[in-house]
């Protein structure tokens, strides 16, 4: 039976054995434990240090949220990429020794990874110039929402229908991005109106006004205010606009709201409101519609 220091001497040679060579370092069972775990303690200590640039140290020189997150999130990449290489230097392994392996690398991604680097380097640009961050209502495609999440590869989005869409950075980088609440909260919200030719525009538009301002929801600053548009076909046609802040998730609920509280505003004001009808008018004329047998056909 062996004593307790010739196993773990035992134990130490089985460990130390080399079981590959990368150049001329041999890797060991060892070696690849010392690795994980210090990729594990390295991946920690990343995550714990964009905690603090977050919540300490960039609290009172960067007011803003999402600065502080952009700004730890790549911090905490740069140190987990550069405490990488240290680790295997440390470890070591000749990082000379991985060129061939580094260049077929870069050529899968150039060819078959590209959308994956595509998307990653678009993260670090809007994390960086932040034209959209959490919280923002914003329109990019036929998918529109609130940001919930910005991460390196993707950002997702809550449609009003609660549904997370994982949208790819790419798209916000090289396509159209329409962002309500980019500058503020604040968004206009605009009423089409119709009513009759024998209408009082002055009547119509004090209506109007009393409509919005007695709406919660409406911002009385800045005010609303009433558009005389046009001369339509049947209708004097007016916009209402007003300004919202707490119904931005759901404009087309307000446009609704606005216009249950129009129509019963009309009716008890006696405005009518048209609806589209044309008027045929028939002219008379000196020709008959027909003639008679005996008139049109000629005598043998």
């Amino acid at each position: 039976m062996l004593s307790l220091p010739d196993a773990l001497h035992h134990a130490h040679g089985y460990i130390a054995r080399p079981l590959l060579t990368i150049g001329q370092s041999p890797i060991s069972l060892y070696t690849i434990i010392s690795i994980v775990l210090a990729i594990t303690v390295l991946y920690v200590a990343a995550r714990f240090l964009k905690r603090f640039i977050v919540n300490r140290l960039l609290l009172d020189t960067v007011k803003d949220e999402g600065t502080r997150m952009a700004l730890g999130t790549i911090t905490q990449y740069l140190v987990v990429f550069f405490g990488f290489l240290v680790v295997l230097q440390s470890a070591g392994i000749d990082l000379s020794a991985l060129t061939v392996l580094s260049g077929t690398i870069g050529i899968g991604i150039g060819f078959g990874l590209q959308n994956i680097a595509n998307n990653f380097f678009s993260g670090i640009i809007i994390l960086l110039e932040r034209p959209v961050k959490v919280g923002d209502r914003i329109q990019v495609g036929d998918v529109n929402g609130d940001v919930v999440g910005i991460a390196i590869r993707s950002t997702t989005i809550l449609t009003n229908d609660n549904i997370n869409i994982i949208v790819p950075n790419s798209e916000f980088v090289s396509n159209r991005v329409i962002n309500w609440s980019h500058n503020d909260r604040n968004l206009r919200v605009s009423v089409p109106v119709g009513v009759s030719y024998s209408s009082n525009p002055e009547e119509v538009k004090e209506v109007l006004l009393q409509v919005a301002d007695d709406h919660p929801d409406i911002l009385q600053t800045p005010r609303p205010d009433v558009i005389f548009s046009d001369f339509g076909s049947s209708s004097l046609d007016f916009e209402l606009r007003v300004w919202t802040r707490t119904r931005i998730q759901t404009p087309k609920i307000l446009r609704s709201e606005m216009n249950f509280r129009i129509f019963n505003a009309f009716k008890k004001r006696g405005i009518e409101i048209p609806f589209p009808q044309t008027d045929l008018h028939f002219r008379s004329s000196d020709v008959p519609l027909w003639q008679k047998k005996d008139e049109t056909v000629g005598k043998s």
